[in-house]
Order: structure tokens, then C-alpha cells, then sequence
């Protein structure tokens, strides 16, 4: 039988694998932090669709595969797929020393991911709303010397200045303060839900003249209080219209012109690129 080293060891070697990342190190954390740790006591609930199974035992072995794990399943909270996160985080390509906003952190096991990866020298701070959580994570994370846990709401509260901003929840657009807490360089991902039948992961780079931005795959967030409401006045993108957005604007700094795919309250979307190049 495979011992739980085993276990998590090949289970980060199909994650790194699924996110096609260039890093070698996205293997090794996946492989470092235990999953057990974030989802409290076992046997646990995995969710399959619209199914829950309650895994046979508490052996944590049940966890190393890419299942969805109930955190409040009343409120259809989970620790989120292994491989989308993988994805996201090979994407973002994070490197040591630099800073990340996590938006609807959970318990943590994400956080603790991005933590490791961005060491020596950078930090995490983990934003989490939901008062239980926060306090999971918190207790979770007590041995990152690197994050710091934000019992609060990242919609209202001013991020710090990033070169990550994590968003694990849905939004009908980004507000203008996440695009404005990007450094030269920095990137953002995040899951666009500006309708029902829209719901894309966007990857965003600050650019020297703009934001880019990648809708690369399909994805499915709980909702962001405060920010999954459409705006009055919205253009709202059909599904071909978001997935040809191509960069991001702030229409305090550029009103909409006609290649406009979507008007979002203080942030409109393009279907022209981006300049590409940082602020220097």
C-alpha cells in the first residue's frame, strides 16, 4: 500500500504536470505543504458534481487526488480544485521576494502554496471574509513567517502594492482598486462572471500603457460580496465579446471607445491589446 509521502509526491508531480509550468519549484511545494492540514479532521466530504461523498476513512491519503473538499458546505464553500489552482499559480509564474494579495483565501492551502513560492523575501496577505475561515487560516498559516491572515473585505479595504493579486472569487468585474495595487509587471487572476453564461478565469498584466489581459479557460468561483452585482448602466459581454477581450481599463484613465467588449462600472474591457512592455 502507498505511504502518504507517496501519495502527496505523485499527486504534486500531476499537478505540476496539468499546469505545464517551467518551474520546478511548483512541484516541490505542492509536495511540501500537506493538504490535510487546511481541511480540519477527516473522514471529509468531496463534492462530485452535484454529489457529496464522505471519504471511507480519515486517512489523508483520500486528498492527494483532484477532488473538490467541503470547508462549509452549507454555503458550497470548498478548498477548490487542485489542478484549476495549479494552473492559475503556474501562470502567474511568482518569483522570491515579491508581494501577493490573496482574495478569498479560505483556510489557506493556496496561501500557504503562494507563500512558499515567493520566499526568500516576499509575503502573502490573505484576505478572507468570512469569520470562521479567517480564524481557520489564520491558525493554519501560524507557521508561515511570511503571510499575514486579514479577517476582512478586499472589495472595501485597500490592497497593498502587488506583484500578485490572487482573486478566488467571482466578480463581475474587478474593482478599479485591485488594477490600481498592481506594480509594473504585476499580474492578477481572477474569475469573470459579468453573466450567467460568462464565466471566464482572466489572466492580467499591468503594461506600460494598460492592463493585458488572457481569458484562458473556463471557470466557476462562489460570488465576491460586494463585487459580483453588475453595475448600473453595464455593457454586458456575450461570451464571444469576453473571450476576445484582450486588456483592461480604468475609465478614469481612458473613456470606452468602439472596440469596447465590456463596460463595467469604473473598468471597461477591449478587444484591442494591450502596449506590451512595464512602466519603467
Amino acid at each position: 500500500m502507498s505511504t502518504i509521502e507517496d501519495a502527496r509526491r505523485f499527486y504534486a508531480r500531476l499537478m505540476a504536470a496539468n499546469a505545464a509550468s517551467a518551474d520546478p519549484r511548483l512541484e516541490e511545494v505542492f509536495a511540501s505543504v500537506p493538504r490535510e492540514a487546511f481541511l480540519g479532521p477527516g473522514p471529509w466530504t468531496v463534492i462530485a458534481d452535484t454529489s457529496k461523498i464522505t471519504t471511507p476513512s480519515a486517512d489523508p491519503i483520500h486528498l492527494y487526488q483532484n477532488v473538490l473538499v467541503a470547508l462549509d458546505a452549507d454555503k458550497g464553500i470548498n478548498n477548490g480544485e487542485p489542478f484549476l489552482h495549479a494552473m492559475w499559480i503556474g501562470k502567474l509564474a511568482s518569483r522570491p521576494g515579491e508581494i501577493v494579495s490573496h482574495i478569498g483565501a479560505g483556510a489557506g492551502y493556496y496561501t500557504a502554496l503562494l507563500a512558499r513560492l515567493v520566499s526568500p523575501g516576499g509575503a502573502v496577505t490573505a484576505f478572507e471574509l468570512d469569520g470562521k475561515l479567517a480564524g481557520l487560516a489564520r491558525e493554519n498559516l501560524k507557521t508561515c513567517g511570511n503571510v499575514t491572515v486579514v479577517h476582512g473585505d478586499a472589495v472595501t479595504a485597500p490592497l497593498p502594492p502587488s506583484d500578485i493579486v490572487y482573486v478566488n472569487a467571482g466578480v463581475a468585474a474587478p474593482p478599479a482598486g485591485w488594477l490600481k495595487a498592481l506594480r509594473p509587471g504585476g499580474r492578477m487572476v481572477f474569475p469573470w462572471r459579468p453573466a450567467e453564461n460568462v464565466p471566464l478565469a482572466l489572466l492580467v498584466t499591468r503594461t506600460e500603457k494598460g492592463f493585458a489581459c488572457d481569458p484562458f479557460m473556463r471557470s466557476w468561483f462562489i460570488p465576491c460580496v460586494g463585487a459580483s452585482a453588475l453595475p448600473d448602466a453595464a455593457k454586458v459581454p456575450t461570451r464571444e465579446e469576453a473571450s476576445r477581450s484582450r486588456s483592461i481599463w480604468l475609465v478614469e484613465d481612458r473613456p470606452p471607445d468602439h472596440t469596447a467588449t465590456a463596460v463595467l462600472g469604473d473598468v471597461w474591457f477591449s478587444s484591442s491589446p494591450a502596449q506590451v512592455g512595464v512602466d519603467g
